[in-house]
């Protein structure tokens, strides 16, 4: 991405975008000559929403904002000015850009808690002073294309319109929120900038205020069907949804189709479930089953699966505020943690480890790769945590562990084996040619969709779904429990 780009998307394009404790460890390390090699590893440690799985997004962008990660004299000016950093190291960020290596996931990937989305080989400054981006990017979108993906299901795959902009957390929150939510499903979006920036599609037709502007609801029809006659949905609960909207929707609607022409209406309040029974019943009775019925008004997936279950006429749904901002999870739960570091003694890299008191924030040490397995039908039935030097063969049985309790375990021949971590970064340059903004999004967008149909529906539930199984190798846990039984020593 050019910079005139980032600054076009973003109001971001610093490297002081990170937390100040960074930049101090960082001249720590810089002072006490620190800065070997080492390996970070991004995961989350559970699903949002009380889910059964989540959407990887934001890792493109991140990309984007790591090849031109850079400190500008107004930067470094700024650092002097806290009179806390030493000229040697002012210089030293000068020159600084990210020169490691980055192994990821293909954007729009389903994944689960504990698995590296995002595998970081560099310096350990380099590592340190990233944290804070890797985060950021990749936290929020995927939770806003994990809840986007969540309403496209509860939708039964309907058409979604994303009109989340006026109540995004700002600029920056609603271009990725736009972005994310895309990939999770979302048909198109209100925001104008975003369809311009990342070919998404546009979407809206009238408020409530362009109605209210004429002197009556049948004449602000009629003058936007004069103005859009190929586009017309009218909104039709300004007054009264079925004593005048409807019907005069009916009559504005009418004069379309008789010019060849098709028309839809809008809900964006009241009973949606009563109302839209009789809408449909009005439109049918008037001639015209092909008029499409959208509805709005704060949905969200139970809203959305309440109605769909009940059989509500609707067509096409648009969703704003619980989609752009998370509605009811305001955060995704991704972490950033030391997996290997290199020692001088023995010139290798050896495997690092979290312990905590809380057996869900203890960490899986060493460099790892992920590995989706899939049966006989095609259909995924674990992900697994393997060392980098390990190699799983297809229709070879091995057994997989828990990664908290190493009892609960199982016995799997895969037909199928699928890595899932791939290398983007090699010495801070991509691997392969950059994608346009929209074929980027587009494939991240069908990769999504594609591999949701390769989970089995009990994974999918919005209500209490089932737990897929992300396990770790016998040499992995081996590993684990060897670094546990020395700690508690």
């Amino acid at each position: 991405m050019s910079e005139a780009k980032i600054n076009e998307t973003s109001s971001i394009n610093s490297a002081l975008f990170t937390d100040f404790y960074e930049l101090t460890m960082a001249q720590g390390y810089w002072k006490n000559n620190m800065n070997q090699k080492v390996v970070f590893d991004m995961f989350f440690r559970k699903n949002p929403f009380n889910g059964g799985f989540s959407v990887l997004a934001g890792n493109e962008t991140l990309i984007d904002m790591l090849t031109s990660f850079r400190f500008s004299e107004s930067d470094i000016e700024y650092l002097r000015e806290q009179k806390i950093f030493e000229e040697g190291f002012l210089d030293y960020l000068k020159d600084f850009k990210f020169s490691g290596d980055l192994y990821t996931m293909d954007e729009g990937t389903v994944i689960f808690p504990q698995e590296p989305l995002v595998r970081i080989h560099a310096n350990l400054i380099e590592c340190q002073i990233i944290e804070g981006l890797v985060l950021n990017h990749v936290n929020f979108q995927s939770l806003i294309a994990t809840k986007t993906s969540r309403i496209w299901l509860a939708s039964k795959k309907a058409p979604i319109m994303e009109f989340g902009l006026r109540r995004a957390q700002g600029p920056d929150g609603a271009m990725s929120a736009t972005r994310a939510s895309y990939i999770g499903g979302a048909a198109g979006t209100s925001n104008t900038l975003a369809g311009k920036l990342f070919g998404i599609p546009v979407m809206g037709t009238m408020a409530h205020s362009w109605i209210m502007s004429h002197s009556s609801e049948l004449e602000a029809f009629r003058e936007y069907a004069k103005i859009y006659p190929e586009n017309s949905v009218f909104l039709i609960d300004t007054y009264d949804t079925l004593k005048s909207g409807v019907k005069n929707a009916i009559i504005a609607g009418g004069e379309l189709v008789e010019k060849g022409y098709n028309f839809g209406v809008r809900l964006d309040s009241g009973d949606i479930d009563y109302l839209t029974r009789e809408v449909r019943k009005e439109l049918d009775r008037a001639g015209f089953p092909q008029a499409k019925i959208s509805v709005s008004n704060e949905l969200t997936e139970e809203i959305i699966t309440t109605l769909v279950a009940r059989g509500a006429p609707i067509n096409s749904w648009g969703v704003g505020t619980h989609m752009v901002t998370g509605g009811n999870e305001s955060s995704f739960t991704g972490v950033y943690k030391l997996a290997a570091r290199h020692d001088k003694e023995t010139d290798q890299m050896m495997p690092a480890m979290k312990f905590s008191d809380n057996p869900a924030k203890t960490t899986n040490p060493g460099i790892k790769n992920v590995f989706r397995l899939y049966d006989s039908n095609g259909m995924a039935y674990a992900d697994i945590l393997a060392l980098e030097d390990e190699v799983i063969e297809e229709n070879k049985e091995y057994r997989y562990y828990h990664p908290m309790v190493d009892y609960r375990q199982f016995a799997f021949s895969a037909a199928k084996i699928e890595p899932l971590l791939k290398k983007r970064l090699a010495n801070g340059k991509r691997t392969q040619p950059r994608l346009s903004d929209s074929e980027q999004l587009n494939l991240s967008r069908k990769n999504m969709q594609s591999q949701l149909e390769a989970f089995d529906e009990s994974y999918k539930r919005i209500l209490n779904p089932h737990i897929y199984k992300v396990s770790l190798t016998e040499k992995l846990m081996n590993l684990k429990k060897d670094f546990i039984e020395k700690n508690i020593r």
